[in-house]
């Protein structure tokens, strides 16, 4: 070395006076490139435990070396020895020497773990067979030199002393690498032999508490992607495992395992796996699995009829209860009552006949109030439904339906549910057509009739002749040798009216009328509307059982809860029993008339069965009916014309009336398409409609809000309002005429046959003609035919008798005449003319 310092041993001053603890003194570094440094090194005195001359005792930890260094981590500390018997001094010369030699052999530890770290990096960019040996050569050098520096001479136990802050960790870690065979890394800086950086201390992941787990931060990209497992947050269904798995083993005993259970699995006509599975309780994928071992590739969304989901559910050890779709309805139709429980019940009766006979006049006489006025044109378009509590006391149930024919449906189901029926005929006028249609829905129901002669206070009237012509019919009255009672009333007068509710109560007492009350309320709809204020209304005839407020019912596809309930007289009543007719409100949607109402046990039912009847309307209305190819064929090849029409009224029975009647208008070239019907107020979602298929918006007792009404503003929409029915099937017929071309009608004014054929001009030429019959005239149009095949159609030009113009020729006279556009005339041909006349159509 070229540094003369290097020679004088500057560790080894002789103390002046007490023994000093920490000697200090330099080290210089050297460097690649000539590069030196300079440190200043501190050496502590430890004390040695045994006797003297023992060597390897680990000494106490050393104070952090100065700030030039970068020291060693500190080892952890071991507890403070007992105190020692104190060794002899060494003189002088031998502790110089010693001290030079460590250093020394210092210095050669530091260059040669320089050197390993040099070839270290350089075997790492080699071969793999190269690595090995190169590992082999560190770990026999390693091995030479671990004794040099690991035990030293007896005689220099007490330079140890003075460099154990020096030579302890090189040693240590020196001996460390001889057993394990790991190279320690390069490490710069440093004055000492090179030393393996002590590890960290992982923490035990075994003894770390919930605490620490839950508190371990949020999970970041980072740490789900990283390898150390406790960078996670356990689930808590991990958690739950955990904590059972400590409660089973602090329980002792070793789970037993499940038993499969078997369960009956409730399997309709067609399901899907996952359904199945769920209902098994199984996985999915086994199912599917199962399913493809039997030859089935399927998805586990797929449908599967019940004869394969019995295969599954027998594979897997269950066993199956098949139902049906339509054993939802089980239950809907009440048992039938025992008789004990049977108790007297009002009659139900129904007025019907035709329009204008006095239906509606008798029953405001029966009433005592004034009905007529309400309904518009005076006629009914409703069905009414009220009580009358007669002077005995007894209580009587009417219902007033219309007689106009178009609510032939109306009285149909009026007459089914029925136990009476008032035939009201005007002594005046006799038989009618919807007289002779309310006698066959009285027929077809099986309830009995009652005559009511009305008008019979009138001049003109001949009850006798009705009791005749009702014999054409098969009605023969008491009078006349029959069983069906007659009574002759005048609703003007109010006579006859207490004989006609004797006949009823003497009817009614016949038919012996009962109900049970006490049980679930069953009835039917008569009419049901959209009422702005209060929503869905359906008029409802309990027919037996009692109808209270908060039950939950199911009314054709819709369902609901009685929210509230109004008699005929407008006043709330919580209950309502047999016979009474009730307006409900608290209904899902609209039902239709007729639908009958049934009370089920909760609400959940009662969607159930309205969701199940609902998808089969749905199914009906959307399936196609079966059809040949030669229908295709024809239905492609038909041209009749469709008339689109949007129709809302203000009641469903309306609704069926309007609909109905349009539809009978329809014929072979036109046809009533009504793209949608509703009850309630004309909204934005009908006007679109219409605008969308050009049709006409028709309004019957309703009116549009008012953005409907802007929006058919916009889109020029026709709207049409009526109150009377007639007047509405009236315009729409005319329309539905205007719709089609004009009929062309022919009339054939004469014939003649040609008896000449000359040239007129350079092409055109002239026929000389007979009239055989009728006239000719000029400008009528003609059919020039051969041997009865038109050989062309054409008109007169011109006519001529002689050399005169003549405007016509009468039969037996002849005559020339000019026909146009045609030239292929020959002699024997026969000219037919005739007029068209163009009449307006109509339906």
């Amino acid at each position: 070395m070229s540094d003369s310092k290097e020679d004088k041993p500057v560790l080894g001053r002789k103390p002046l006076g007490i023994k000093r603890t920490v000697e200090s003194g330099q080290v210089q570094q050297s460097f690649s490139h000539g590069r030196k440094n300079t440190v200043v090194v501190e050496v502590k005195r430890r004390r040695i435990l045994g006797k003297p001359g023992e060597a390897g005792v680990e000494a106490a930890p050393a104070p952090a070396p100065e700030p030039v260094v970068a020291a060693p981590a500190p080892r952890p500390a071991a507890p403070p020895p007992p105190p020692a018997r104190p060794a002899p001094q060494p003189s002088l010369l031998s502790r110089q020497e010693m001290q030079a030699k460590l250093l020394r052999e210092a210095e050669e530890a530091r260059m040669a773990a320089l050197e390993d770290a040099r070839r270290r990096d350089d075997a790492q960019r080699q071969a793999a067979s190269e690595e090995e040996k190169r590992r082999a050569e560190e770990n026999r050098r390693a091995e030479a030199e671990a004794p040099a520096v690991a035990a030293p001479e007896p005689e220099a136990a007490s330079a140890v002393e003075a460099v154990a802050e020096v030579e302890a960790p090189a040693a240590t870690e020196a001996a460390e690498t001889a057993h394990t065979g790991d190279h320690p890394p390069p490490r710069r800086f440093t004055p000492v032999a090179p030393v393996k950086r002590p590890e960290p201390v992982k923490p035990d992941r075994t003894k770390r508490s919930e605490h620490d787990r839950r508190q371990s931060g949020k999970l970041t990209v980072t740490r789900a992607l990283a390898d150390d497992d406790s960078a996670r947050a356990r689930s808590l269904a991990a958690l739950k495992r955990a904590r059972e798995k400590e409660r089973r083993a602090h329980s002792g005993g070793r789970q037993q395992p499940r038993e499969k259970q078997s369960r009956d699995v409730v399997v309709p006509e067609a399901i899907t796996i996952q359904e199945l599975a769920n209902r098994m309780a199984e996985k999915g994928a086994d199912l599917v699995k199962a399913l493809f071992k039997m030859g089935t590739p399927v998805t586990i969304n797929d449908v599967i009829d019940q004869d394969t989901a019995e295969l599954l559910v027998e594979e897997f050890g269950h066993r199956i209860q098949r139902v049906s779709e339509s054993d939802i309805e089980i239950g809907i139709e009440g048992d039938q009552d025992a008789p004990e429980t049977l108790k007297p019940r009002a009659p139900v009766v129904t007025i019907m006949g035709h329009v204008d006979h006095g239906k509606t006049s008798l029953l405001d006489a029966l009433r005592g109030t004034d009905v007529v006025r309400g309904e518009a044109g005076g006629i009914t378009q409703h069905i009414g439904a009220y009580q009358v509590k007669t002077k005995g006391g007894d209580i009587i149930t009417f219902l007033d339906t219309p007689g106009h024919e178009a609510f032939t449906e109306m009285r149909a189901r009026g007459a089914n549910v029925t136990d009476i029926v008032i035939l009201v005929v005007a002594a005046d006028d006799g038989l009618m057509p919807q007289t002779i249609e309310a006698i066959n829905h009285t027929k077809a129901a099986g309830v009995p009739m009652i005559v009511a002669i009305n008008k019979v206070d009138k001049p003109e009237a001949n009850p006798q002749r009705i009791r005749e012509r009702l014999l054409e019919h098969e009605i023969v009255v008491e009078d006349l040798g029959g069983d069906v009672q007659d009574v002759q009333v005048s609703a003007l007068k109010k006579t006859g009216l207490d004989e006609l509710i004797e006949k009823i109560l003497l009817q009614a007492e016949l038919l012996e009328l009962t109900a049970n009350p006490d049980r679930a309320a069953e009835g039917n709809v008569i009419e049901a509307k959209l009422d702005k204020g209060r929503g869905p209304v359906a008029t409802v005839l309990v027919r037996r059982g009692t109808l209270k407020v908060g039950d939950n019912f199911v009314v054709g596809a819709e369902s609901g809860k009685v929210r509230a309930m109004v008699n005929d007289k407008g006043e709330n009543v919580k209950v309502a029993g047999p016979s009474a007719p009730v307006e409900v409100l608290g209904l899902s949607g609209v039902p239709m008339a007729g639908d009958q109402l049934s009370v089920v046990e909760n609400e959940a039912r009662a969607r159930e069965v309205a969701a199940y009847r609902s998808e089969l309307a749905t199914k009906k209305r959307t399936t196609a009916a079966p059809t040949s190819v030669e229908h295709m064929f024809s239905a492609l090849n038909a041209t009749v014309i469709e008339y689109p029409i949007v129709v809302k009224a203000d009641v469903q029975g309306s609704v069926e009336a309007i609909v109905g009647a349009l539809n009978r208008a329809s014929t072979d070239e036109i046809k009533v398409r009504v793209l949608h019907s509703g009850v309630g107020a004309i909204t934005e979602s009908d006007v679109t409609l219409a605008a969308a298929s050009r049709a006409p918006l028709i309004g019957f007792n309703v009116r549009p809000n008012a953005k409907a009404r802007v929006l058919a503003e916009r889109d020029k929409v026709s709207l049409r309002y009526y109150d009377v029915i007639y007047d509405l099937i009236e315009e729409v017929k005319g329309e539905m005429a205007g719709q089609l071309a004009p009929e062309r009608i022919e009339t054939i004014v004469g014939r003649a046959e040609v008896l000449q054929v000359f040239p007129a001009g350079k092409k055109d030429k002239a026929a000389g003609l007979l009239v055989m019959d009728g006239i000719i005239r000029k400008g009528l149009n003609a059919r020039l035919t051969r041997d009865d095949v038109i050989v062309s159609r054409t008109t007169i030009a011109s006519l001529r008798r002689f050399k005169d113009d003549v405007s016509e020729v009468r039969a037996g006279m002849e005559c020339g005449a000019m026909l146009q556009d045609t030239n292929d005339i020959k002699v024997g041909d026969t000219l037919e003319l005739f007029e068209v006349e163009e009449r307006q159509r109509t339906l």
